[in-house]
């Protein structure tokens, strides 16, 4: 009986060990499911991720890209106006350089000239010298001479006087 009794103590415990061992499989099987399922999730999570940073990296290689279009096109532009300027300055100092000899030659008109000294034009030139000055104004302001255009406008208005100087003339000779 004694052997028997401890048969049945030895059955006894195989069963609670059997049954401990059936409790930590059935555990062990869930939390690897649950770790299954996790690692699925972390997959998934990675490939979104993944692909997010792809898009990202796309959009800013894009990006750079654009940017490198916008600094060539704008030294094109830089280089284009500093080119502009230097054609600007050129025909300046040409127009300047014009208004100091026609200034020179004026300023040596003007020291030849006795304060006795008249000279006689028929009013029909002086007309058409003040239409070829409108005439030269016109093609130096669409051109943006703008010395020359100047030149031109004191040309038209040196006529104007003396076409207006010989108006009152010719009116107070009329009128006496």
């Amino acid at each position: 009986m004694m052997k028997g009794g401890r048969n049945s103590e030895m059955l006894l415990q195989a069963a609670d060990t059997i049954e401990s061992l059936t409790r930590r499989t059935t555990s062990a099987e869930q939390s690897y499911q649950q770790q299954q399922q996790q690692a699925a999730r972390n997959l998934e999570l990675r490939q979104i991720a993944e692909a997010a940073a792809d898009k990202l990296v796309a959009e800013a290689e894009a990006l750079r890209v654009q940017l490198a279009d916008e600094a060539m096109q704008a030294e094109t532009e830089r280089a284009r106006l500093e080119e502009r300027v230097r054609q600007l300055s050129a025909q300046s100092d040409d127009a300047e350089a014009r208004l100091a000899k026609v200034t020179a030659e004026l300023d040596g008109l003007r020291e030849s000239l006795d304060s006795d000294t008249a000279v006689t034009v028929p009013i029909e030139a002086l007309r058409l010298a003040r239409t070829q000055f409108d005439y030269l104004a016109e093609g130096f302001a669409k051109s943006g001479d703008v010395i020359s255009l100047t030149i031109c406008e004191i040309g038209g208005c040196a006529i104007d006087q003396a076409l207006a100087a010989e108006k009152a003339a010719a009116n107070a000779d009329g009128s006496t």
